[in-house]
């Protein structure tokens, strides 16, 4: 049996007002909602595999059901030692966390490598901030949205402002497009960005890409990356501070899975795309969302790179069943049921795996 436990962040006490900061307090429990979904999601599937024991954890605010296997911080016990403790008791931990203040960094390492489902330390470190994500992407000749500096756009052909008007200011490590705002006016744009970095809040300053917003979702291993969905976010745009009436607030309203074919020639540019990312960020495993807005002119620009399970995921599993878990724990190194591996696997990612092709129908 492999006991494998699942913590989400948001619903397993991250958020509890006698455990967590007040900046996660005011930033990220606008988010519990998708956190909830993702950890149901996660378990649900989990459960269908024979020969795998799941436990959650959960918080004093949620009454599990009867026979759920869950556990919780103990009082006064912070969400990286109850983590760690957590994981000791399982041979797998995965981990859905935000980026923001390092913390899916820190979860990483409470729980170590030998134990840890999903992407290695480096990769976290560069896509935890938008900032560094687009200049590594760049480096590569992957179109992106390159943060700037207010002041600093340059007159180069590259430059951002050969192709938008508009500009957005948001966490450059942030998650769920919370605290991101687009504004119609560059110089709005920098007085903004100048004075959360002021206040210390660690802004990045990039041109707003019109088009079609998109999620990519991969598999990711060792020997490449594999492209199993395309799909549409719901981004609306809602009214500005009174301060700012040129202003627009980023609403992000969930996920639609499944909605560009792979095979046409939309999704053979996507699947390219997502190999080519995946190349330039070593150490993406298992589960990755890379978020893209396809341009009318440029085509598809890379916005972030999330090392993680997203929304996307809950769709996913719920259209495609056990076949999406066991091949997400096979990423890594885990066989289950008939298949079931003789121990733990580590690093698993960095070894060649089998093509999941037969499964998901993508192409080589």
């Amino acid at each position: 049996m492999t006991k494998i436990f699942v913590y989400e962040y948001l619903t397993g006490g991250g958020i509890d007002p006698e455990l967590a900061g007040a900046g996660s307090l005011a930033d990220l429990s606008a988010l519990i909602v998708e956190g909830r979904v993702m950890r149901d999601a996660l378990v649900a599937g989990l459960r269908e595999l024979d020969g795998v024991q799941v436990t959650f954890a959960t918080s004093r605010f949620e009454t599990p059901d009867a026979g759920d296997a869950h556990c919780m911080a103990a009082p006064g016990e912070s969400m990286t030692a109850f983590v760690a403790r957590a994981a000791r008791e399982h041979d797998y931990a995965w981990i859905v966390a935000p980026e923001c203040d390092g913390l899916l960094l820190r979860f990483h390492d409470a729980v170590g490598a030998a134990r840890w489902l999903g992407c290695a330390k480096e990769a976290i470190r560069v896509t935890s901030s938008k900032s560094a994500t687009a200049a590594c992407l760049a480096a590569h000749g992957i179109a992106v949205t390159p943060a700037v500096e207010p002041g600093g756009l340059g007159d180069s052909v590259e430059s951002p402002a050969r192709y938008e008007s508009r500009w957005v200011v948001k966490p450059d490590d942030g998650a769920g497009g919370l605290d991101t705002v687009v504004f119609d006016h560059y110089a709005e744009a920098c007085a903004e960005y100048d004075a959360r970095a002021a206040a210390a809040r660690n802004p990045v300053l990039q041109a707003w890409v019109e088009g079609e917003p998109l999620s990519l979702s991969l598999i990711c291993r060792g020997d490449g990356a594999e492209l199993i969905s395309i799909n549409r976010q719901q981004i609306g745009l809602s009214g500005g501070a009174p301060a700012h009436p040129a202003s627009r607030i980023v609403e992000f309203d969930g996920v639609l899975v499944d909605q560009i074919e792979l095979s046409g020639e939309q999704g053979r540019t996507l699947d390219a795309l997502a190999r080519r990312v995946a190349r330039a960020i070593p150490g993406l495993c298992g589960f990755v969302g890379i978020d893209v807005v396809w341009h009318p002119q440029r085509g598809p620009v890379v916005i972030e790179v999330n090392p993680r399970v997203t929304v996307a995921y809950a769709g996913l599993v719920a259209a495609r069943g056990s076949e999406l878990t066991r091949a997400l724990l096979a990423a890594h190194g885990v066989r289950v049921g008939e298949n079931m591996s003789a121990g733990r696997s580590g690093a698993a990612c960095a070894k060649p795996r089998q093509s999941m092709q037969a499964t998901f129908g993508v192409r080589p």
